[in-house]
């Protein structure tokens, strides 16, 4: 099994109409044993920015420590929160610093920059961006998850209907994934607030 797979779990973002939503499943596994089922794999970057963390926990953990430490720290020096794209920009960075010996995760970034316009991207593990317009996935569900988001997925959604694509398509993701799953959480950002939501999955 590959290290990327060992503790299991999924990461999922899309774009609606001035509105972005991003979720996570809830499991934490060791192989195919379950460990925990409300491990938090999405993290508050600034108030309309989220990153996802899907990949081995220890690093995920890591990860969301170094960066909040430095998104605090660009808020300080700039006296502003960072936008969606500088952060994902630094995301990269971090990861590209430690090519050699890397962090094993693969980073969703989500969120609404200058003019509330919408913000996605992914990561590879050594911190090579994949901008996209529709949704981007990460994790053991990832092919299931395209297979998904490309059915459901349409442009222009509204905020209610943006989460209840985003929800329908990583249930039925992580439905058909043994190392995902045990229900999930939803954030969708609008430009007037931050709507979060858990949802309940199969529980075997």
């Amino acid at each position: 099994m590959s290290i990327m797979q060992y503790n299991g779990g999924s990461v999922v973002a899309m774009v609606g109409k001035d509105c972005v939503a991003i979720a996570a499943d809830k499991r934490l596994g060791a192989q195919f044993m379950t460990v925990s089922t409300e491990f938090k794999k999405i993290f508050k970057a600034s108030e309309k920015t989220f990153i996802g963390l899907a990949g081995l926990a220890t690093d995920v953990l890591t990860l969301a420590d170094r960066f909040r430490f430095k998104t605090n720290m660009y808020k300080m020096r700039e006296e502003r929160d960072v936008e969606p794209k500088t952060f994902a920009h630094m995301v990269s960075s971090t990861l590209y610093e430690r090519r050699f010996g890397p962090y094993f995760v693969e980073p969703v970034i989500a969120g609404l920059g200058k003019d509330n316009k919408p913000f996605i991207c992914s990561m590879d593990l050594i911190g090579c961006i994949n901008f996209a317009k529709d949704f981007v996935v990460a994790g053991t569900a990832g092919p299931n998850l395209y297979g998904m988001c490309e059915s459901l997925w349409e442009p222009d959604l509204e905020p209610e209907d943006l989460f209840e694509t985003i929800s329908q398509a990583l249930l039925n993701a992580q439905d058909r994934d043994a190392l995902s799953g045990w229900g999930a959480v939803v954030y969708v950002i609008t430009p007037n607030e931050v709507i979060c939501r858990s949802l309940k999955g199969r529980q075997d």
